[in-house]
């Protein structure tokens, strides 16, 4: 895959403010196992290699085990998942794919019961930068192994 520009050079001053705003969300205080799930669970449903190689690494970083990632495709099927990260999970995918999905009041209600007011904020938030970062790198053919990242 050829990138097709350079995503730090070519809009510089907004480049820096977006990696600036993914970092302040990055930081807002959820868990960093939960959070790289749902970096995950979206990556995958936009097909995003970059951010799929980036997260599965970060996630085995912060503990995750290798089954609890590989069974994050089919996560409503998988035991292994806490309510807390089901409702997550399926309030990531909703909002993922809001055009066809929407956000029902069922579907709220159980992310309510599970996440404060200020946390369900941080957790949608959290869903922007990554959908985010997968428009960037799917739009534009970035891959990270292209800079020499691993």
């Amino acid at each position: 895959m050829t990138p097709r520009l350079d995503l730090h050079h070519a809009s510089p001053d907004i480049f820096k403010a977006w990696y600036a705003y993914s970092l302040k969300v990055a930081e807002c205080g959820l868990e960093k196992p939960l959070l790289e799930l749902v970096k995950i669970r979206v990556s995958q449903i936009n097909g995003c290699a970059n951010c799929l190689n980036m997260h599965t690494f970060d996630a085995r970083r912060a503990g995750e085990s290798e089954q609890r990632i590989h069974l994050l495709a089919v996560w409503r099927e998988a035991p292994c998942y806490t309510p807390r990260e089901r409702a997550a999970l399926d309030w990531t995918e909703h909002m993922t794919q809001i055009a066809t999905c929407r956000a029902p009041d069922a579907l709220h209600e159980a992310l309510a019961a599970q996440f404060t007011p200020a946390e369900q904020v941080q957790l949608t938030l959290a869903i922007n930068v990554i959908n985010g970062w997968n428009r960037l790198a799917v739009g534009f053919n970035f891959y990270a192994a292209d800079m020499g990242w691993k």
